[in-house]
């Protein structure tokens, strides 16, 4: 079963798509910000210091591939649904162990990035890569 998004009347009909893939590939493009950060310290704020890539085959290390690989396979909307559902995983796990000992709430524990990631990637588990991605892309060739 296949449910097309739809607004209204004065939307016209390819937009609701459009924004999907938009925020898809927006989001993603952001979610590997942080992976470059923890594998190869670019992008860093001004005053940060990097303290080397991170030992391979740790957490920290993992998070980084998966931000990096992960936020590139949603970017290009490829196996959109299970990635984006490991990835909000990832992002529930980083929030209790990194923010939520600081506080209940994300505006007073530095999670709120987090949080919005979480359940943008659970929304995108749950509603696919869109049309315009590669998914749509190789369902339309099978």
């Amino acid at each position: 079963m296949t449910t097309e998004l739809k607004g209204p009347a004065w939307i016209p009909g390819w937009a609701p798509g459009a924004l999907h893939s938009v925020l898809r590939a927006v989001t993603g493009a952001m979610f590997m910000q942080h992976g470059v950060q923890k594998l190869f310290g670019l992008l860093l704020a001004p005053g940060r210091e990097w303290n080397g890539a991170p030992a391979m085959f740790t957490q920290f290390w993992f998070a980084g591939v998966l931000e990096v690989f992960g936020g590139a396979l949603i970017v290009l909307g490829l196996f959109t649904r299970p990635v984006a559902f490991l990835l909000s995983g990832e992002m529930a796990v980083a929030y209790f162990q990194a923010h939520a000992s600081r506080s209940l709430y994300p505006a007073l524990n530095g999670g709120e990035v987090v949080v919005l990631f979480c359940f943008i990637y659970l929304y995108l588990s749950a509603a696919g890569g869109g049309p315009y991605s590669l998914d749509a892309w190789r369902s339309k060739r099978a």
